[in-house]
């Protein structure tokens, strides 16, 4: 394939403080290792790019939604964003990186999993999970052991790739029938 992948991250919590932007970076940073891949941040709490949101995420390959979880769930931005679109979604492979305490924000994939495959969209099985996220990153924003984290990171962009190249194929060759 020669033209690159184009991978959409979003940053899922509009909160003040956040961490996401931080998880976002290196998330980013792994992404961009990656052969055949181009970027694109979208960043909810960016209220400017709210009415282009539907563009970016329809003219992406590929989705990662990096996520904190709160109160056993993902944030309510979250919900909002998805739901404000359909067929962007529709044949779209979308990978979860998340973070928060002790779960590292696996609870809110797994709720997330539900809402996306309704959408035609589909979740790839490899996750990259931050517990206790502030620990895990230095006042830089660097991780501090980041060993375990590129290996899950590497296999999920290459599940993410497998899927955004096969499913890219898919829509050429014809429309999706949902």
């Amino acid at each position: 394939m020669s033209e690159p992948l184009r991978l959409a991250v979003i940053i899922g919590s509009v909160r003040a403080g956040r961490f996401g932007p931080t998880i976002t970076r290196w998330v980013t940073g792994q992404a961009l290792r990656r052969r055949a891949t181009t970027v694109d941040v979208v960043d909810l709490a960016d209220t400017a790019a709210a009415p282009r949101f539907a563009e970016r995420i329809d003219a992406a390959d590929a989705v990662v939604l990096v996520t904190p979880e709160y109160n056993h769930g993902y944030p309510g931005p979250v919900k909002v964003a998805v739901d404000s679109l359909r067929e962007e979604w529709h044949t779209k492979p979308v990978a979860f990186v998340s973070y928060g305490g002790i779960s590292g924000g696996l609870r809110a994939v797994e709720q997330l999993r539900q809402v996306f495959a309704e959408l035609h969209a589909v979740t790839v099985r490899e996750t990259v999970s931050f517990h206790n996220a502030g620990e895990r990153f230095d006042a830089d924003g660097e991780l501090r052991d980041p060993d375990t984290a590129r290996h899950a990171a590497h296999r999920m962009f290459d599940q993410l790739d497998w899927w955004a190249t096969a499913l890219r194929r898919g829509r050429a060759a014809r429309p999706y029938p949902g």
